[in-house]
């Protein structure tokens, strides 16, 4: 792999920050690094079990392996796989083990599928009742891993997975068993279909009834059409980035398609590669440390990524005795510049970012620039600077190309990725992401895809208690004529606000973790974002989640404390004027105070349906989002 110039002083917000975390975190640290050695320090798995214990494990495999295992004592390798074919980027997963069985034999080791664990999809489940379990699935695949892993026989360990849940949820289950070696195994996005921009806009026209049902399923289906992962920069392919940072992957196998022009050859030869660097790569739990946990926050506001690791990554870093908080990312984002936009912060898709340099090119020029630590220690023993790098194929042998030579001409993709030290400068000298804080409660935004003249929007409240309502009220035209009606309050922009023709603050309440395990509300985008065409002022305030996708309509969600615990979102009435300041960081009742108000209840839960009831003690003993959402 290429050699890297010499990395910039490190930044001093991120060197304070990681300092802070380092301080917060310390006697927790300590505590699990110490477990991490003591399980270290144990004999072989196959030397302290019984006869009967190696028997059961042993049964299943070939004979020689049993042979091997026993008397070569070779490395036993654990696979964790959340395969199944209901997901477009799981499905490839299929042929994995057999891969990686062969490779482990060839480097003298030895493989077994320790176990699977559930992964579903969102976008199945969007605006459905399955949709209440999403949340919660992060914390029961981190549970299904450790069941695997808990057999203990197992030298290292490769995970398998790739979306919303489940990347996080294998991370901490893999911290859980801090003292193996892991590395994560990418399956790659699916092949470019209709463009992100075109897909929104046919669902935006569906909410205005000028598209139907058949020509909306057309358009959805030009968009998800093969395996792979979905070509917009959610969570699902966030996640992938944030790996790269951590350097838990094989350098630069995030965003490689899994059957690309090459029929798949480069991602069987960046599986395979998997194998070797876990046989010799260092515990997990070791590796992810202060500094590579800031790595992973620094690449998720660079690239303007998911809202949804302002909760999974707390979660990730609490597996791993390290204390983080919605502060620290705030404190990062006002620092790291926005370097790259990716739909929804932009037009392109993870393929055009991949083939502008992808995690190559932003881990490259955040180490140059001073944002991300250099020194941390990554399951390649060409260290972090190997992770700015791009890997090809040459003569079936695996190589990786420098930014530079992988792409010559960066002109061409200046629209995708922007280096800190070319002379436009990157997108933005901020981040994609916000903390507001307020009466109303601490929320976050995702400012990096909403227009600049949309920071800041001041309307009147009208309040719902589910998504449902929301869509009934527009479709009936109430929530427009209540925006149109309430024209005095409103107004939208950075400088001083001017009345408009109307603007609706649309606040939805009642979705938090512990009140139905957080859904998203993506259904909401386009009815808001049509209603915003028309000319009015509109932001969306809610305790729940928006999918990785959001764009343009400005959305502070994860409202914490949430409403069902008596947070402010639960005190906001219809009439209310609340102000939404993404530059000011606020988010504020304008002319009022929520002090002596009594907190709505909410009407009586629906029973428990599609497996709701197995979930009561989660909800019930679930964390705040800002803490995780961890039920753990």
């Amino acid at each position: 792999m290429s050699s890297a110039p010499l990395p910039k002083a490190l930044h001093p917000v991120v060197q304070a920050v990681t300092d802070r975390i380092r301080a917060r975190s310390a006697t927790t640290r300590a505590a699990y690094l110490a477990q991490v050695q003591a399980m270290r320090n144990r004999p072989r798995g196959f030397d302290r079990m019984g006869c009967a214990n190696i028997a059961h494990t042993t049964a299943p495999m070939p004979k020689r392996d049993q042979i091997r295992i026993v008397s070569e004592r070779t490395p036993h390798i654990g696979v964790v796989t959340a395969y199944n074919d209901m997901l477009s980027a799981h499905t490839p997963y299929a042929t994995y083990p057999a891969v990686i069985a062969d490779e482990a034999r060839k480097r003298g080791a030895t493989m077994q599928v320790a176990g699977g664990v559930p992964a579903m999809c969102d976008g199945i489940t969007q605006g459905l009742p399955g949709m209440e379990l999403s949340l919660f699935s992060r914390d029961v695949i981190a549970q299904g891993a450790a069941v695997g892993l808990s057999h203990d026989v197992f030298d290292c360990a490769l995970m398998l997975g790739v979306c919303d849940k489940i990347v996080p949820g294998l991370l901490i289950g893999a911290l859980h068993f801090g003292h193996l070696p892991t590395v994560f195994v990418p399956a790659g996005p699916m092949t470019s279909g209709l463009s992100n921009s075109a897909k929104a806009k046919v669902r935006e026209e569906a909410a205005k009834g000028n598209v139907g049902r058949d020509e909306l399923l057309k358009a959805e289906q030009a968009a998800y059409h093969g395996v792979g992962t979905c070509t917009f920069y959610g969570t699902a392919n966030s996640n992938q980035m944030l790996l790269e940072a951590m350097g838990l992957h094989v350098p630069g196998s995030a965003f490689v398609q899994p059957a690309g022009a090459d029929g798949g050859a480069l991602r069987e030869a960046l599986t395979r590669e998997a194998v070797g660097l876990a046989l010799q790569a260092p515990p997990i739990g070791e590796l992810v440390d202060e500094r590579c946990i800031v790595n992973a926050m620094v690449a998720l506001l660079c690239t303007g990524g998911s809202t949804n690791h302002l909760i999974h990554w707390v979660a990730v870093a609490r597996a791993a005795g390290i204390s983080i908080n919605w502060d620290d990312f705030a404190e990062l984002s006002d620092a790291v510049p926005l370097v790259a936009r990716v739909y929804p912060n932009g037009t392109a898709d993870v393929n055009e970012f991949q083939a502008a340099g992808g995690p190559g090119f932003v881990i490259g020029d955040m180490i140059d620039g001073g944002f991300m630590h250099a020194d941390v220690r990554t399951v390649s023993p060409a260290g972090f600077a190997a992770y700015r790098t791009i890997p090809s194929l040459a003569d079936e042998k695996l190589q990786w190309k420098t930014v530079a030579e992988h792409a010559p001409d960066r002109s061409a993709f200046d629209s995708i990725v922007r280096s800190i030290h070319q002379d436009s400068g990157p997108f933005s000298l901020q981040s994609g992401l916000k903390l507001l804080r307020g009466e109303i409660g601490r929320a976050c935004i995702k400012v990096s895809a909403v227009p600049d003249d949309r920071h800041v929007v001041q309307a009147a409240a009208k309040v719902f208690n589910d998504q449902d309502e929301v869509l009934a009220a527009f479709k009936s035209g109430e929530l427009e004529a209540f925006a149109r009606a309430h024209a005095a309050h409103s107004g939208h922009g950075a400088k001083e606000l001017s009345p408009s023709e109307g603007g609706v603050i649309v606040v939805v309440r009642f979705q938090g973790p512990a009140a139905n395990g957080m859904p998203e509300l993506h259904k909401l985008t386009p009815p808001l974002a049509v209603l915003q065409a028309k000319g009015l002022s509109v932001a969306l305030v809610t305790d729940g989640r928006m999918s990785g996708a959001s764009g343009k309509v400005p959305a502070a969600i994860h409202l914490s404390p949430e409403g069902l615990r008596g947070g402010g979102v639960a005190k906001v009435r219809d009439g209310d004027v609340i102000r939404v300041d993404c530059v000011a960081g606020t988010l504020s009742l304008v002319g009022g105070s929520l002090d002596g108000r009594d907190a709505a209840q909410r009407a009586s839960e629906a029973p428990g349906s599609l497996g709701r009831g197995l979930f009561n003690n989660f909800r019930a003993n679930v964390a705040s989002a800002e803490e995780g959402a961890c039920s753990w």
